[in-house]
């Protein structure tokens, strides 16, 4: 059977849309090798990297390109728009100019797009949907990888007062077109996990709350039916490690905000995963799971979807460290017993602001106990002695310093 003969019958048999979803999702995901913008292979990355990675593609009418505004800086905010459905969906992401994860999906899609024009996937997306992609809304703050605008604001907390240029393109967008659903695209912290598991949440789903109640309108049941699809599909690749994020109503904030006028939004976080700390294997989650999503939308079998699926995700929790040190013999003063332990540590890079310079630094978090956390990392420390003279619960130690101290270098 052809794939094409697949998708037809995928429209027409209701039965068999979690099998079809399952074979087409691990088909994407094997298709990303080979459709991604090879050139990014790196998380930090400014609009002019993005544009130059955007520009072959301006040739082959994938989509179409203006401009909604200027950031605070004078970059261009740039709006791009794929498809000619009658449905319209908005994508947004980089409100946060460290989260770039699903910016480099995205640039992803518009390739895979370009490259695949005649997958079904494709077609049946760009004939059903129109994709309104705002793929770096905060290009002031990319330019520094850092979260806030270069105002200092954090662009997720002016959806109420607009005083940012950034949050005031992003309301003329959704305010024109009245999308039907949205896709809020961020990263999280890196250290959350499924629940009070010690498993790292790859991904976190939500289908933000529109008042303090959490009122369940037409529009958000449609949202969480996206996202009971979504966490589907992640669970093919990342069982276990799928989360909700916390869906506390935050009033300054654009996902709730959108979805109170009325566009079912889903706010997609990017955690973290073992060995990918430029996110390259997340990167390709996210265009695996966007690409399901929007198909589910233009076919309309989202509406299947079973709600618990994203209702039964366990919230974000943190149980994880970077690095915990097993088996540590401690003592911590002269009168009292060694006791062997655990030793939970963080690192960070951290940013000199006089000499610009990058110093990785860490902080022991805990000790004690820690059977019940996981981490990207964990060494025996058995016959390791801790220096109690060392020791200070999150004081901030230069890394190999603390290494050191630890006898792990």
């Amino acid at each position: 059977m052809t794939r094409t003969i697949l998708f037809s019958a995928l429209l027409l048999m209701p039965t068999t849309i979690l099998q079809s979803q399952s074979e087409f999702a691990r088909e994407l995901f094997q298709l990303h090798d080979q459709c991604r913008i090879t050139g990014i292979t790196s998380r930090r990355f400014t609009q002019a990297q993005m544009l130059e990675w955007l520009a072959p593609l301006r040739t082959q009418n994938v989509f179409a390109e203006q401009h909604i505004g200027t950031s605070a800086e004078g970059r261009p905010l740039i709006f791009l728009t794929a498809g000619s459905g009658s449905t319209r969906v908005m994508l947004w992401s980089q409100m946060h100019g460290d989260e770039s994860t699903a910016t480099m999906a995205l640039l992803d899609i518009l390739q895979f797009m370009a490259m695949r024009p005649n997958h079904p996937v494709v077609t049946t997306i760009k004939s059903r949907l129109t994709l309104l992609v705002l793929p770096m809304i905060n290009p002031d703050g990319a330019e520094r990888f850092q979260r806030r605008t270069a105002q200092l604001i954090d662009l997720n907390r002016d959806a109420l007062a607009r005083r940012t240029p950034e949050a005031r393109a992003l309301w003329k967008v959704q305010e024109e077109y009245q999308p039907a659903f949205g896709f809020n695209l961020h990263d999280q912290d890196p250290r959350y996990t499924a629940g009070v598991s010690p498993r790292v949440t790859a991904i976190s789903l939500l289908a933000p709350a529109m008042d303090p109640q959490k009122t369940d309108s037409p529009g958000r049941v449609r949202a969480k039916h996206v996202a009971s699809a979504l966490a589907s599909v992640m669970d093919l690749f990342v069982e276990g490690h799928v989360a909700k994020y916390d869906d506390t109503f935050e009033p300054r904030a654009f996902g709730d905000n959108i979805q109170k006028a009325g566009t079912s939004t889903i706010l997609v976080e990017s955690g973290a995963w073992p060995g990918d700390p430029e996110k390259q294997f997340l990167r390709k989650l996210n265009f695996v799971g966007l690409l399901e999503a929007l198909y589910a939308i233009a076919t309309g079998h989202y509406l299947q979807s079973d709600i618990q699926a994203y209702d039964l995700l366990p919230f974000n929790a943190e149980n994880i460290y970077d690095l915990i040190v097993r088996n540590v013999t401690f003592q911590a003063g002269k009168n009292v017993e060694p006791l062997r332990v655990d030793v939970g540590i963080n690192f960070e890079l951290r940013l000199e602001s006089k000499s610009e310079t990058k110093t990785w630094v860490g902080t022991i978090a805990d000790l004690g106990d820690l059977s019940t956390f996981g981490a990207f990392e964990e060494r025996d420390g058995s016959g390791l002695v801790l220096d109690s003279s060392f020791v200070q619960i999150d004081k901030t130690y230069e890394k190999e310093e603390l290494l050191h101290q630890l006898g792990l270098k």
